[in-house]
């Protein structure tokens, strides 16, 4: 770079640009980004970063403190506290534009894609009290039926398949059922274990996809009833899919179109926890009453996971929340950290469809 190079500065604004004029376009920008240059950035991190044994963002990590040593050694050869300063918010300046421009280029237009819900013509509205107690019926239902074939008494599970086994099982199911939603994904995206243990729920986070690298990561310690769900839903933004709720959707309609009784269980089961917040803030006292005659096993294995949940408390989830809701909302995602709670009105949507409803 010269002196006075401004280029990654000129190249995040240009990229701020055309993300103005994607929100505007959302179709063009499906059809020119989300489904003709993303899948090549998909395909091109598979077969490199993807390959690596370990989260490739410790290599992002590594070139983040190198790049900061480099200028640091610049910064300290310059003489004077004009030239210095300057250098300086130059740098600043060039750091946020590349941090916004590989964002951008790298995933972030998917932002501004259309809606996945819109692609499949579902029509998600809220649900009435009915509503909701029959959707609970049939997932409980299913719920139940899955579990039975994991497990033949009521005991908490609370040991599946070993991570690598699940992984491959997940990318291996998204890969054949995805056509049932009628998308163009292509790849075989990464889900990693990031280490240290525990230290992605003290932040407040469960999983994560991180663009820089185009891997997604869990938590180690995340309840083994949990994962294959948020393996999928982490998956699903690998694909390119930025809605939360959307990627709630995906991850449930894979794990319930799945030939294993596990990705079932673990779909349902997250459905089933989802449906039941919604009860109970539409109706305590009928909740009350219900949950004592669900499942023994269902009900072993959601105290499991409250207790899984409890065991680690993070930092300030309120910071966490607050921090991921204004992130979403500068997305475009009206609904913020609210867009996870979409998944019994989507599921809901897309069983009527199923049905012929």
């Amino acid at each position: 770079m010269g002196k006075r190079d401004w280029s990654w500065a000129i190249l995040g604004a240009l990229a701020l640009i055309v993300r103005y004029f994607a929100v505007q376009n959302p179709e063009k920008t499906d059809e020119i980004y989300s489904r003709t240059f993303f899948p090549g950035i998909r395909n091109v991190i598979d077969l490199t970063l993807g390959k690596l044994p370990f989260p490739s963002v410790y290599l992002f990590i590594a070139s983040v403190f190198l790049v900061l040593g480099i200028v640091l050694f610049r910064f300290l050869k310059r003489k004077g506290w004009k030239s210095r300063s300057f250098y300086f918010f130059r740098f600043i300046i060039n750091g946020l534009g590349a941090l916004v421009f590989f964002f951008l280029v790298l995933w972030g237009f998917n932002y501004q894609r259309t809606p996945i819900f819109k692609q499949l013509n579902l029509d998600p509205k809220s649900l009435n009290l009915d509503q909701l107690k029959s959707e609970i019926q049939i997932t409980s239902r299913l719920a139940k039926q899955f579990r039975a074939t994991i497990a033949s008494d009521t005991i908490a599970i609370e040991s599946i398949l070993p991570y690598s086994e699940l992984e491959v099982l997940v990318r291996q199911n998204m890969g054949e059922n995805l056509d049932l939603l009628g998308l163009n994904f292509t790849g075989k995206p990464r889900t990693k274990l990031f280490p240290p243990p525990g230290f992605m729920r003290k932040m407040g986070i469960l999983g994560i996809y991180f663009p820089f690298t185009g891997e997604s990561y869990i938590d180690p310690t995340l309840h083994p009833l949990e994962q294959p769900f948020t393996v999928a839903h982490e998956m699903a933004h690998s694909y390119g899919v930025t809605n939360e709720g959307e990627a709630n959707f995906i991850a449930w309609v894979i794990c319930a179109n799945s030939d294993s009784s596990l990705l079932r269980y673990s779909g349902q089961l997250r459905l089933l926890m989802y449906q039941i917040r919604d009860f109970y803030r539409m109706a305590p006292d009928e909740y009350k009453d219900w949950i004592k005659t669900l499942d023994k096993g269902i009900r072993a294995d959601l105290i499991s996971i409250q207790k899984a949940s409890d065991a680690i408390k993070p930092f300030s989830i309120e910071l966490s929340r607050k921090s991921n809701d204004i992130f979403l909302k500068s997305q475009g995602v009206k609904a913020g950290i609210n867009s996870y709670q979409q998944l019994p009105m989507l599921a809901f949507a897309w069983r009527q469809r199923m049905n012929g409803g």
